[in-house]
């Protein structure tokens, strides 16, 4: 008498994440995306808005990937990954900075992929399941930056020195406009006010010894920022 054929197995159970970002709409943006572009094969089971309380629920969830965004209040992305709140969750940066030193630092923190807000939801879904697989996962101008830091072309210590005189928005601020962003453009993209946007701009002048746009953006473009 023929065995029966063993029944199908169904698909493994979908990817969990806590997304970490400090921006609700962005948050809910990604949820939705996710929920769509990824229903049965990663689900979105927490979120926070900062350090602390991004560590409070990845150490209740355990989740199996945290989409991080790199500046957050708090400490940041490297603050919540140095403190190890899930040892084994795989981190995957997800962020408006695409400057070499967010990309190298995180990296070094422990995080397995680094990609930036321009991915789509396909690719999005593909590397959250790539990272929670063991891959390493990066946006391809991204890759770049890592290979020249562990070639030693890129003095990261430098770099470092530098932006510890700003502030995490300060150092925002001054990417997109070293990029030649109007001030009404950075205000949107970062969800700020233009007055805010002066203010940050006047401090980084001042804090860098910069007296214009011009020298900022040079100054950027030297240190491989933008």
């Amino acid at each position: 008498m023929t065995e029966p054929a063993p029944a199908p197995t169904g698909p493994a159970r979908p990817v969990r994440v806590v997304l970490v970002d400090d921006h609700a709409m962005f948050r809910g943006g990604v949820r939705g995306e996710l929920a769509t572009t990824g229903a049965g094969v990663v689900e979105v089971v927490g979120e926070a808005a900062d350090a602390d309380a991004a560590i409070a629920v990845i150490h209740e969830l355990r989740p199996d990937v945290v989409l991080l965004d790199v500046h957050l209040p708090g400490g940041g992305g490297v603050e919540v990954m140095r403190r190890q709140p899930h040892a084994d969750a795989c981190y995957l940066a997800l962020s408006v900075s695409d400057a070499a030193e967010d990309v190298i630092g995180t990296i070094r923190a422990g995080a397995r992929g680094y990609v930036t807000k321009t991915i789509t939801g396909p690719e999005l879904v593909d590397a959250i399941v790539r990272v929670a697989g063991g891959d390493a996962v990066f946006s391809p101008r991204l890759a770049g930056f890592v290979l020249d830091a562990f070639a030693g072309s890129i003095d990261v210590s430098a770099v470092d020195e530098d932006l510890d005189r700003l502030t995490e928005r300060e150092r925002e601020v001054m990417r997109l406009i070293a990029r030649g962003y109007a001030y009404k453009e950075v205000a949107k993209e970062l969800f700020i006010s233009v007055k805010t946007v002066e203010t940050h701009m006047s401090s980084v002048l001042r804090k860098l010894q910069l007296s214009s746009r011009h020298e900022l953006t040079r100054w950027a473009s030297d240190r491989r920022l933008l």
